[in-house]
C-alpha cells in the first residue's frame, strides 16, 4: 500500500513516502526534506545467531551523485565509508537499539542511503528520523517510534533544528534522540568562538611608528555549559522528542505491515544451576568478582565454572560446561549488581563516587613534540601531540560543503587488542575508534586555538583497556598538547559515569570500570573544564532516563572532574617541555620600508636566510611583521637576530644625478624589455629597449649584452629608479 504523509514540526518540513521504492525489504521509506532525499531499508534475517547478542547492523552511505559531483580520485567510484559516514550510523545504531527486545537474536540491517543532498540538511537529524520510520513500518515487531532533534544557542537564543549556516554562528552542538516516552541519547559539544584583541608590541625599529606594530590576535573562548543549563536544554529538547514521535506513530501505523511472530531467545537459566551455585560458590564467584585485575576476574570465573562442571553433582545432572559458565555470567551480573545496590560497594571496592588512582607522566617520549601517559586505574593511555604546518592539515569533503575543507586539529583514538589482553593482530581503525577519537576531539576542541599557519594533531594508544579509556584520552590528551607548549584556554578532564537501576533503587557510579559498563543500564561519558561542559555522550540500555537522575549524575560527574582537573593541573606544573624538538614561531616587526631588505635582490637575501637557518618567512608588507618558523628554536631565533641586524642598518642615500648628465657604466643584465646598467656609486639604472636606438630594436642583446661597457645618458631620477638612454657602446663584452 502506497502512503504519503506530510510533516513541518520544528523548523523542519518533511514528507515519507511508503510503498513507493525497494518493496522486497521488510521495510522502506523515501524521506524528503527541502532538496534532500533519502532512502531507508530494513531487512531481517530469519535465521537467529547462536551467540547472544543483538547482531543489528546500520548503514549510512552518502552518493556522491547526491551533490551533483563524481568521487575524487584515480577510482570514480565511492569506497569505503568516510568518517562522517561512520559516525552517522553509529548515531543511528545507538538510538535504535535499544528498542529491540531482550533475546531478540536475528540479523537486522538497516541501510540509508542519501540520493539527494541539500545543503542546508542536517543529515545525521534525518538519517535517524528515515531509519526509525523503516523499521516502525516493517514487519519487525517493533512500534516505537524514535526521532532526533539537534540543539543550538546563537546569541544566547536557543534554535532547534539550525540549519548547517546557524550551526557555525552558534556555541552548542546538542543532539538528543529518543522516543514518546524516554531520552535514549545524547551527544553535546561546546562550540568554541573566537574574540578580538589588540596587542601592541615592540617594534625592531625605534623610530617606527608604534601602531604599525600593534597585532589584532584572536582569543578562543570555550563557551563551556553549565550543567544545570544543560539539564533544562535537554528537557526542553525531550518534549519535542515525545510530540514528534507521538505525531510519527499516529500516522505510521496506517502504512506498517502486519508484525511477524519471531520467538525471542529464552532468558530462562536452568533454576537447578542456580540454587547449586547460590549454595555452594557463592562466596567464590564474590571473590572472583572482587578480583582486582580484569584478566584475573575472568579467568577466576572460567575457573568456577570449570569446577562446578567436574563436579558429581553437575556429573549426574549432565551439566555442560557452556550451560554452567552463562548460567556463572548471569549470576556474577547479580551479585555485582546486589553489591552496588545493598552495600553501596563496587567490584573494586570502591564507593560509588570513587575515582580509581591516576598516575600522570609526561614527555616520556624523547623525539616527540609532546606526550602524556595517563593512567587511571587498569586504563592506561598513552596520548602523543604532534605540531604540523598548514599543509598537514586532513581535507576532506562530504555533501554539504562547498568545495574541499580542512581539520586543522586531529584528535586519532586506537584501540590495540593487546590492550585488552586478546591476542589479535591489529587492524584499521573501526567504528569504536573512529566515535571515540571524536568524542575526544569534541571535548578539546573548545580550549584549542590552532594558528593558521599550523596543524595540531594527537594519537591515543590505548595501552590498558578497562573502562573509559576515550575519556583518559581526553585527560592525556590535553596534558600531551601543553607538554608540546601549546597553549590552552583550560585543561579538560572526562569521566565515565554509571547506572544501576532495580525498581526504585538507583546507584550512579563514577569512573565506571569495564565490568561495571557491561552489567550496567547506562554509559555516560562527561568531559569539561572548571567551568562547565565541553563534551558529553550517553547511551541509555534500559529504556530512558529521568530527568532527576540524569541532574544528579551530571553533578556527580561535576566531582569527579574537578577531582581529576586538581591531579592533572599538578602534573601540568611539573612538565619538562622538549624544548630542541619543538617547531617555534617567533614574531618580529620592522618598519614596512625595511621590507625589501630582507627580501633582497631577486629574493636573494630571504632564500639565504631560509637556507641559513632552516626556517620558513613569512612577511606582511604592510605593517612589516615577520613571522619566523622552524623546527629548532636556537636557529628560529638567530634568524630573527640575523633579520633584526640587516633592518637595523641605517638605508643609505641614493646617489643623486642630474638629469643630462653623461656616465659610464657596465651592463649587469639584460631582459626582454630593457638592460640594467651599474652606474658609479653601485647604483643600477633601467635601459630600456626604446632607449636604445633611434630606430625600432627587435631584441635587446642586437645593442648590448651583459658585460658591456656604455656611455649613457640620465633622463630622469625618482629615489633609486633611474632611466637612461643610451649614447654608444664603448667596449663589447668578451
Amino acid at each position: 500500500m502506497k502512503c504519503r504523509f506530510e510533516f513541518e514540526m520544528d523548523n523542519l518540513k518533511e514528507i515519507y513516502e511508503i510503498g513507493e521504492v525497494a518493496r522486497q525489504a521488510n521495510g522502506a521509506v523515501l524521506l524528503r526534506s527541502g532538496k534532500t532525499v533519502m532512502l531507508a531499508t530494513v531487512v531481517l534475517d530469519e535465521e537467529p545467531v547462536e551467540e547472544d547478542f543483538l547482531p543489528l547492523t546500520v548503514q549510512y552511505i552518502e552518493k556522491s551523485y547526491a551533490a551533483g559531483k563524481i568521487p575524487g580520485g584515480f577510482v570514480k567510484r565511492e569506497q569505503k565509508p568516510g568518517d562522517f559516514e561512520t559516525l552517522t550510523a553509529r548515531v543511528v545504531d545507538r538510538a535504535l537499539r535499544p528498542l529491540f527486545p531482550k533475546g531478540f537474536l536475528y540479523p537486522v540491517v538497516i541501510t540509508v542511503m542519501v540520493l539527494s543532498a541539500d545543503k542546508e540538511s542536517d543529515l545525521q537529524v534525518l538519517a535517524l528520523k528515515a531509519a526509525s520510520a523503516a523499521l516502525y513500518v516493517s514487519d519487525i515487531p517493533i512500534r516505537q517510534a524514535v526521532s532526533g532533534i539537534r540543539v543550538a544557542k546563537i546569541d544566547e537564543e536557543v534554535v532547534f533544528n539550525p540549519t548547517l549556516e546557524q550551526l557555525k554562528e552558534s556555541t552548542l552542538d546538542l543532539y538528543l534522540a529518543g522516543t514518546k516516552d524516554d531520552l535514549l541519547m545524547i551527544e553535546m559539544a561546546s562550540l568554541g568562538t573566537y574574540r578580538t584583541e589588540v596587542v601592541p608590541t615592540t617594534p625592531v625599529d625605534p623610530f617606527m611608528d608604534p601602531t604599525l606594530a600593534e597585532e589584532v590576535i584572536m582569543i578562543k573562548e570555550p563557551n563551556e555549559v553549565d550543567e544545570e543549563e544543560l539539564v533544562k536544554l535537554i528537557e526542553e529538547g525531550k518534549k519535542l522528542l515525545n510530540r514528534e514521535c507521538e505525531e510519527y506513530e499516529k500516522y505510521f501505523i496506517e502504512s506498517a505491515k502486519p508484525m511477524r511472530e519471531l520467538p525471542l531467545a529464552s532468558e530462562t537459566i536452568d533454576e537447578n544451576i542456580w540454587i547449586y551455585i547460590d549454595e555452594i560458590y557463592k562466596e567464590d564467584i564474590k571473590d572472583a568478582v572482587t578480583a582486582m585485575a580484569k584478566s584475573e576476574r575472568n579467568q577466576l570465573l572460567r575457573d568456577i565454572a570449570k569446577k562446578i562442571a567436574e563436579d558429581d553433582v553437575a556429573k549426574e545432572q549432565g551439566w555442560e560446561f557452556e550451560i554452567i559458565y552463562k548460567v556463572v555470567e548471569k549470576y556474577k551480573r547479580k551479585i555485582v549488581r546486589e553489591m552496588i545496590l545493598n552495600e553501596r560497594k563496587r567490584a573494586d571496592g570502591r564507593g560509588l563516587k570513587d575515582v580509581r588512582p591516576i598516575d600522570i607522566k609526561t614527555n616520556i617520549l624523547p623525539a616527540a613534540h609532546g606526550s602524556c601517559l595517563f593512567t587511571r586505574g587498569e586504563t592506561q593511555a598513552l596520548v602523543v601531540c604532534t605540531i604540523g604546518e598548514k599543509t598537514d592539515a586532513q581535507m576532506f569533503e562530504n555533501l554539504t560543503s562547498s568545495g574541499p575543507e580542512y581539520e586543522h586539529f586531529m584528535v586519532h583514538y586506537n584501540f590495540p587488542p593487546f590492550s585488552v589482553g586478546e591476542a589479535k593482530p591489529i587492524g584499521a581503525p573501526g567504528r569504536r575508534e573512529l566515535g571515540h577519537g571524536n568524542l575526544a576531539r569534541r571535548a578539546l576542541e573548545p580550549v584549542v586555538d590552532v594558528p593558521e599557519e599550523k596543524t595540531y594533531r594527537l594519537v591515543s594508544e590505548i595501552l590498558e583497556s578497562n573502562g573509559s579509556s576515550s575519556m583518559a584520552t581526553v585527560c592525556g590528551g590535553a596534558l600531551a598538547l601543553r607538554a608540546a607548549n601549546i597553549e590552552l584556554a583550560d585543561l579538560v578532564a572526562g569521566v565515565a559515569m554509571g547506572l544501576v537501576v532495580e525498581d526504585e533503587r538507583y546507584a550512579i557510579l563514577t569512573d565506571i570500570m569495564g565490568l561495571e559498563d557491561h552489567d550496567g543500564d547506562m554509559d555516560f561519558k562527561v568531559a569539561g573544564t572548571h567551568k562547565g561542559v565541553t563534551a558529553m555522550q550517553m547511551d541509555i540500555k534500559l529504556g530512558g532516563i529521568k530527568p532527576e537522575i540524569l541532574k544528579e549524575a551530571l553533578g556527580q560527574a561535576k566531582e569527579a572532574r574537578l577531582h581529576i582537573l586538581e591531579i592533572m593541573k599538578k602534573a601540568e606544573n611539573e612538565i619538562e617541555i622538549n624544548e630542541e624538538n619543538l617547531p617555534t614561531t617567533e614574531t618580529i616587526f620592522v618598519h614596512p620600508s625595511k621590507v625589501a631588505e630582507i627580501i633582497g635582490q631577486a629574493g636573494k637575501t630571504i632564500k639565504e636566510i631560509i637556507e641559513k637557518f632552516e626556517v620558513t618567512v613569512d612577511i606582511d608588507r604592510e605593517k612589516g611583521k615577520v613571522r619566523v618558523t622552524g623546527k629548532s628554536k636556537p636557529k628560529v631565533v638567530a634568524a630573527c637576530e640575523h633579520i633584526e641586524n640587516i633592518t637595523s642598518k641605517p638605508t643609505p642615500e641614493p646617489v643623486k644625478f642630474t638629469s643630462g648628465e653623461i656616465l659610464k657604466g657596465r651592463v649587469k643584465r639584460t631582459t626582454s624589455f630593457g638592460a640594467f646598467v651599474e652606474l658609479p656609486g653601485g647604483v643600477d639604472g633601467l635601459l630600456h629597449i626604446s632607449k636604445l636606438s633611434s630606430g625600432r630594436v627587435e631584441r635587446v642583446e642586437d645593442v648590448v649584452e651583459s658585460g658591456d661597457e656604455v656611455e649613457v645618458e640620465v633622463l630622469s631620477q625618482k629615489g633609486h629608479k633611474i632611466e637612461l638612454a643610451l649614447k654608444q657602446v664603448i667596449k663589447k663584452n668578451g
